[in-house]
């Protein structure tokens, strides 16, 4: 289990990352839900800190009303835009924090 704050869980729905890294991306992303409500900003906060901490390229979506699945071959559908995505070994996240979800991987 994941650690967050007391007022909000961490919950990972799909994972080929660290526990390390995804406790890291939690982290990150805690820090952005204190300083931004703005849920791009959330993830623009997150996306910037991931590249200084993981070198790029980080791509970060954080939103309440999308989905995503992952395949056998690392490829990602977001249902709300019907694109797809490949992303880096050992580097795509998907979790809730409190009721906004996190979708975050390396590309690039």
């Amino acid at each position: 289990m994941l650690h967050a704050n007391a007022n909000r869980k961490a919950v990972v729905k799909n994972t080929d990352m660290a526990e390390e890294m995804q406790q890291g991306a939690v982290d990150i992303c805690e820090e952005a839900m204190e300083k931004y409500t703005v849920e791009k900003d959330i993830a623009a906060y997150l996306k910037k800190e991931m590249d200084k901490r993981y070198g790029p390229t980080w791509h970060c979506v954080v939103g309440r009303n999308f989905g995503s699945s992952l395949s056998r071959s690392n490829l990602i559908s977001f249902y709300f835009t019907y694109s797809y995505v490949t992303h880096e070994t050992h580097s795509f996240v998907y979790f809730y924090l409190g009721q906004s979800a996190v979708l975050l991987f390396k590309s690039g």
